[in-house]
C-alpha cells in the first residue's frame, strides 16, 4: 500500500442497486410521448365525437399523462442537480440534490394528483348532467324519422316505375311497339301512376341510346336525362337506379324479358317540400352536435389546464428542492474537498472544526481523527512497502539471470511464480502463472507427493525428451522447484564412457590378434602337407581361427573408429558424386537390389569431409541392404534422393526392407543393435559424422513399407568452415561440437 491508494480503499463506496441512465431517461420520454399519442387516439376515437368522454376515462388519461410528466420533471431536476454538482467545487454526482428533488417532487405530486383527479371528476359529472343520452336520443330519433320518410318517397316512385316496366313488357308481347295503341297504353301507364314523363329506349352494342317510345309533356330532351352510369349499374344486375335531379325524382329500370330495352320515368315534385323537413331535422341535430363538440373541447381544455397546472406545481417544487439542496450541500463542501486531498495522497488534510455540535460538526471532528490515524499508519506502510519492493526487485533480478528453471508453487499446487528459463526448458507456449502444476508439468507435480528433495525426471517438452535434475525446497508458503537440463550432459558422458570402453577394448584385443593369426597361418604352411588327404579337421580348424581373427580385427577397427574418429577436413564437394561412389560399391556386391539416385542437375555442393560423408552414406545404404535381405528376398529397392531447399541440403535414403525395430528411439546409441553379428556402432558413427557436419538425422517408416532415413545439413554454416585442414580442425573441434550441440538443443 502507498500514499496514493490507501485513501481510495478506505473511502470506497458500495455499489448502487439502481442507477438512472440516459436509457431510462429516454425510455421515460418515449413513454410520455406514447401516452400523449395514445391519449390523442383515445380522445379522437372514444365514443361519439359529439358527446362527452366518460369521466373515468378522462381521469385515467389525466393520471397517465401526469405520471410520466412528473417523472420527466424529476429527471430534469436530477440532471440539473448533477450538472450543478459537477460545476461546483464539491463535484460528484449530486446525489443529495437528486434525493431532495425526488422528495419534494413526491411530496408535491401525491396530493396534487389526488386534487387533480377530484377536480376533473367534479367538473365532468357536472357537465354530463346537461348532455345526457336521453336528450341526444330525442334529436337523433327525429332526424331518423325524417330520413325514413324521405326514403319512403323515393321508394314509392321507384316501385311505380318497376311495376310499369312489367306491364309494358307484357303489352309488347301482345302488340308491336309501332302499333298506335301501344303509344296510348304507355301514356295511360304514365298518367295512372302519377308519373310526369316516361321514355322507352334501347342501347346498341356501341353504347348508343335509341328512343322507342316516350311520353314528354314538358318537352324535354329525355335522352339527356339518362346517364351512362345508370345503364351500367343495370347491366351489372341492379334492379333500378333512382336519382334526384333538381325538381325531379328519376328512375331507370330494365324491361323484363329484354336484354337491351330500358324504361325511364320521372316525377316532378316541389324540392322545398322534400327537403324542408329533412333540413330542419338535420339542422337541429347539427346544432346539438356542435353543442356537444364544444362540450368535449371544454372538457379537454379543462383537464389540459389541470395537467399543466399540476406540472407547474411539480416544477416549482423541483426548483425549491434545488435551492434547498444548494444551501444544505455547502457545509459538506469542506469535507468533500478534504476527502479528495486524502484521495490524492495528502493525509495532512484537515477541516475546520465548527462550534455547532450537530451531525456536520461531529462528522468533521471524526474526519480529522481518521486522517491523523491514516497518516501514521501510511508512514509505516510506505516504509515496509519500500523494503518489500527492494527485496522483490532483487529476487526478480536473480531469477531472470540464472540459467536454471525456478517455479514457486502455492499451497493449492498452482504456479505462483516462474522465471524465463523454466518456461524455455518446459517449452511453454504461454505464461502458466495461476495454472495447476499438474496440467503444466505432471512429472514435476508427481515429485511433490513424496518426501524426496532431489530427483532426476524425464519429461517431454515440445516433442523432445529432456532429462531434468530437480531440487525441491519446502517452506511455509509452498514448495519451490529448481531444475537444470542435463540431457546433453548425460549424452556427452555416455559418449565419453563408450569411447573409453571402445579404446580399451581395441587396445586389449588388437595386440594378441596378430600373433594368433600368424601362428594359425604358420601351422597351415608347416603341417598342412603332412595331414592325411582325407582328414580335413586340421584345415577347417586353422581356417576358422584365421576367419574369426579377421572378424575380430574388423570389430576392433570399428571400435577404434568410434573411439578416435579423425577430425573432418572441410572442402567443397559434390553430394551427387559422393552418392554415386557409395551406390556403385553396393551395386557390384548386391546385384538383386535396385539402386537409384534422384537429384536435380547439376545437384547441390556441400562443404564437408568427403571420406566421412561417404562413410556415413555407406553405413546407411549397408543397413538398407541388410533390411531388404531380412525380408527373406534378395530383390528390393534402395532410393537415394538429394535435394537443396534454401540454405539446407537434404539427403533421403528409402528402402523396401523390414522397417524400423521396436527400439527405434535407441538405434543411434553405441552398441545398440538388432542383428546377431552387428556391433551397434554403425549408426552411432553416422550420427557423430552428421552432427560434426552441422546436421541432423531422423528415421521414419516408409508409407509403402521400409524405412526413410533423412539427413539435413546447414549449408550456410558449413560454408564458413571451407578450407580448414587437419590442424585447423583439431583446434576447432570443440567449437564445431559446441555448435552442433546448440543446433541439436
Amino acid at each position: 500500500m502507498n500514499a496514493g491508494t490507501a485513501p481510495a480503499t478506505a473511502f470506497s463506496l458500495p455499489a448502487r442497486r439502481f442507477s438512472v441512465t440516459p436509457l431510462i431517461e429516454l425510455a421515460v420520454l418515449l413513454a410520455a410521448v406514447a401516452v400523449a399519442i395514445g391519449t390523442y387516439m383515445v380522445v379522437s376515437h372514444t365514443g361519439r365525437p359529439e358527446g362527452l368522454i366518460s369521466p373515468g376515462v378522462v381521469a385515467l388519461l389525466l393520471v397517465a399523462n401526469l405520471v410520466p410528466g412528473v417523472a420527466l420533471m424529476m429527471l430534469l431536476g436530477r440532471r440539473i442537480a448533477r450538472r450543478r454538482a459537477a460545476n461546483s467545487p464539491v463535484g460528484g454526482e449530486g446525489r443529495l440534490h437528486v434525493r431532495l428533488v425526488a422528495l419534494f417532487s413526491v411530496v408535491a405530486a401525491v396530493p396534487m394528483v389526488l386534487v387533480t383527479i377530484a377536480a376533473s371528476l367534479l367538473f365532468q359529472y357536472g357537465v354530463q348532467f346537461w348532455y345526457s343520452d336521453r336528450a341526444r336520443g330525442v334529436f337523433e330519433n327525429a332526424t331518423t324519422l325524417t330520413r325514413a320518410s324521405y326514403n319512403q318517397i323515393l321508394q314509392r316512385w321507384e316501385e311505380a316505375t318497376v311495376t310499369m316496366a312489367t306491364d309494358v313488357s307484357r303489352e309488347l308481347q301482345d302488340r308491336p311497339i309501332d302499333d298506335p295503341r301501344f303509344g296510348a297504353f304507355l301514356f295511360q301507364q304514365t298518367y295512372f301512376r302519377s308519373l310526369s314523363e316516361a321514355l322507352l329506349f334501347q342501347v346498341s352494342p356501341r353504347g348508343e341510346l335509341q328512343t322507342l317510345a316516350f311520353v314528354n309533356p314538358y318537352d324535354l330532351d329525355l335522352a339527356r336525362q339518362v346517364s351512362a352510369d345508370a345503364v351500367g349499374q343495370l347491366r351489372r344486375g341492379q334492379r333500378s337506379v333512382v336519382t334526384v335531379t333538381g325538381d325531379r325524382i328519376q328512375t331507370v329500370t330494365q324491361l323484363p324479358g329484354s336484354a337491351r330495352v330500358y324504361l325511364y320515368a320521372a316525377r316532378v315534385t316541389d324540392p322545398k317540400e322534400m327537403t324542408t323537413q329533412t333540413e330542419r331535422a338535420e339542422a337541429a341535430l347539427a346544432n346539438y352536435r356542435a353543442l356537444l363538440a364544444r362540450a368535449r373541447v371544454l372538457q379537454i381544455r379543462f383537464n389540459a389546464a389541470l395537467l399543466l397546472l399540476s406540472l407547474l406545481i411539480v416544477g416549482v417544487a423541483v426548483w425549491i428542492a434545488l435551492a434547498v439542496a444548494d444551501r444544505l450541500v455547502r457545509p459538506v463542501g469542506e469535507l468533500v474537498d478534504a476527502a479528495r486531498r486524502v484521495e490524492r495522497g495528502d493525509l495532512s488534510a484537515r477541516v475546520a472544526e465548527t462550534k455547532e455540535r450537530d451531525e456536520v460538526g461531529t462528522l468533521a471532528n471524526t474526519f480529522n481523527r481518521m486522517t491523523e490515524r491514516l497518516e501514521e499508519q501510511n508512514t509505516a506502510l510506505v516504509t515496509a512497502n519500500a523494503q518489500l519492493d527492494s527485496r522483490r526487485a532483487l529476487i526478480e533480478a536473480v531469477m531472470s539471470g540464472v540459467s536454471a528453471g525456478v517455479i514457486s508453487i502455492a499451497p493449492d499446487r498452482t504456479i505462483r511464480l516462474i522465471n524465463s528459463s523454466a518456461e524455455t526448458l518446459l517449452a511453454l507456449p504461454e505464461p502458466p502463472v495461476g495454472k495447476p502444476l499438474a496440467t503444466v508439468a505432471p512429472e514435476l507435480a508427481a515429485l511433490l507427493d513424496g518426501p524426496a528433495r532431489e530427483a532426476i525426471v524425464q519429461i517431454s517438452a515440445g516433442g523432445e525428451a529432456r532429462t531434468l535434475a530437480v531440487r525441491i525446497a519446502r517452506d511455509g508458503t509452498g514448495p519451490i522447484l529448481t531444475f537444470d537440463d542435463i540431457t546433453q550432459q548425460l549424452l556427452d558422458q555416455r559418449r565419453a564412457a563408450w569411447s573409453d570402453v571402445a579404446r580399451r577394448i581395441a587396445h586389449e584385443i588388437k595386440n594378441p590378434l596378430t600373433p594368433i593369426q600368424l601362428a594359425a597361418e604358420r601351422l597351415q604352411r608347416r603341417y598342412g602337407n603332412k595331414i592325411e588327404a582325407g582328414d580335413t579337421t586340421f584345415a577347417r580348424l586353422t581356417e576358422t581361427i584365421v576367419r574369426q581373427v579377421g572378424d575380430l580385427r574388423r570389430m576392433v577397427d570399428e571400435f577404434s573408429s568410434f573411439a578416435r574418429m579423425p577430425k573432418p577436413v572441410f572442402r567443397e564437394e559434390s553430394l551427387v558424386d559422393i552418392a554415386r561412389n557409395t551406390v556403385f560399391l553396393h551395386e557390384v556386391a548386391h546385384a538383386g537390389v535396385r539402386f537409384s539416385i534422384v537429384h536435380d542437375d547439376p545437384g547441390p555442393t556441400l562443404v564437408c569431409d568427403r571420406r566421412q560423408i561417404g562413410q556415413a552414406l555407406t553405413n546407411i545404404v549397408k543397413n538398407a541392404v541388410e533390411a531388404i535381405e531380412a525380408t527373406g528376398s534378395s530383390n528390393g529397392a534402395v532410393t537415394m534422393t538429394i535435394a537443396e531447399e534454401g540454405p539446407r541440403a537434404i539427403v533421403t535414403v528409402a528402402d523396401t526392407g523390414v522397417g524400423l525395430p521396436v527400439e527405434r528411439d535407441r538405434i543411434v546409441e553405441p552398441y545398440m543393435t538388432t542383428r546377431a553379428r552387428g556391433t551397434g556402432l554403425g549408426l552411432a558413427i553416422v550420427k557423430k559424422i552428421v552432427e560434426e557436419h552441422c546436421g541432423t538425422i531422423t528415421f521414419a517408416d516408409r508409407p509403402e513399407g521400409g524405412t526413410l532415413v533423412t539427413m539435413t545439413f546447414d549449408m550456410a554454416m558449413l560454408a564458413a568452415l571451407d578450407g580448414r585442414d587437419d590442424n585447423h580442425a583439431d583446434g576447432d573441434g570443440g567449437g564445431i561440437a559446441a555448435l552442433t550441440r546448440n543446433r541439436t538443443a
